[in-house]
């Protein structure tokens, strides 16, 4: 709880408009039936933020208090009534859906206890489990030759777990400090994503001409998904894992045909696989297959959520992934 702000009050952010946020002190919410109430920690900044920030024509504005944060953690400090299994004092990841505030709720089935291995350490559960479940989805094996098209936050970590699960990884992304931190993640090779044709010329040569066994998109923009097509092999697998709910896209229908290629849309909206994904990420981190404190690149207080939102938009040399702390 802020120092400022009333034992039943909370701090919370309110879009007011486009490119407009507001830190209001409103009631802090109570947990109902089956629901706990968590005191955050913190919440990661998602790019799915990014549109409605920009205040599209479908946008309603003000937002209700915290609105658009689903990326929280932090330690449950109420419980409803019927819950089990779960303790006032718990450190949580959890899916929340207005986790910009001091507090928030979630139902108990979507909370996942952190083991103290992982004490003090940030943990934005929900795009950890997204990680995870894209790379089920990708099907990714021993042997087989990997393109991953964008290496920020979520590239990186797929990266990481298709190298460790024995796939030669080819990295593509616009910034060299990305390319860098690619070759870090375990990247047998590099390709700065500058020029379509000179991309694929060198994919095609790096693979005696074959191209991928799978090729992730993880930019969420038309060229990266127009690229990713042309470097999956026959019967390759094109994974979209790329938010593109900024507009209609095309499709290149005559390739995917000709290639026969299978096309995995690799987002989630049933909670239960999200949650499946959550409890996977906390036991990869915990076990360390990977660590995603060095992703985790700019840190902003509660009051500072705009100037959070416009670097997940603007990218800086050095950004991957912001947060929003609330210690």
């Amino acid at each position: 709880m802020s120092a400022t702000s009333a034992p039943d009050r909370m701090r919370a952010a309110v879009l007011t408009g486009p490119g407009k946020v507001e830190v209001q002190e409103v009631p802090r919410p109570r947990p109902g039936p089956g629901q706990v109430r968590l005191r955050l920690e913190g919440c990661g900044v998602c790019a799915s933020n990014l549109t409605p920030w920009s205040g599209p024509a479908w946008m309603t504005f003000p937002t209700e208090p915290g609105d658009l944060g689903h990326e929280a953690w932090g330690v449950v400090d109420g419980l409803g009534e019927g819950v089990q299994g779960l303790s006032i004092g718990d450190r949580v990841a959890a899916l929340t859906y207005r986790g910009y505030a001091e507090y928030d709720l979630a139902d108990a089935g979507n909370v996942v206890r952190l083991p103290d291995s992982l004490a003090g350490q940030p943990f934005p559960g929900e795009p950890l489990g997204c990680a995870m479940n894209i790379f089920r989805r990708s099907g990714i094996e021993a042997g087989q030759t990997v393109a991953i098209i964008g290496i920020g936050f979520l590239g990186a970590i797929l990266t990481r777990l298709a190298t460790e699960a024995g796939a030669r990884v080819i990295a593509i992304s616009r910034r060299p400090f990305s390319l860098d931190l690619a070759r870090d993640m375990g990247a047998a090779e590099t390709i700065p994503m500058e020029d379509h044709n000179g991309i694929i010329a060198r994919v095609k040569d790096l693979t005696g001409g074959t191209f991928c066994d799978v090729v992730i998109e993880a930019v969420g923009k038309q060229w990266p998904l127009d690229l990713a097509a042309e470097l999956c092999r026959e019967r390759g697998r094109l994974i979209v894992a790329g938010y593109h709910q900024d507009g209609p896209r095309q499709v290149n229908m005559w390739l995917w045909n000709w290639r026969g290629l299978d096309v995995i849309n690799a987002h989630e909206r049933d909670p239960k696989i999200y949650m499946q994904g959550i409890r996977e990420a906390v036991e990869a981190v915990a076990a360390g297959r990977f660590d995603p404190k060095p992703l985790m690149t700019h840190e902003f207080g509660l009051d500072r959520l705009g100037e959070a939102l416009d670097a997940t938009r603007d990218r800086p040399d050095g950004f991957l992934k912001a947060l929003v702390r609330f210690e």
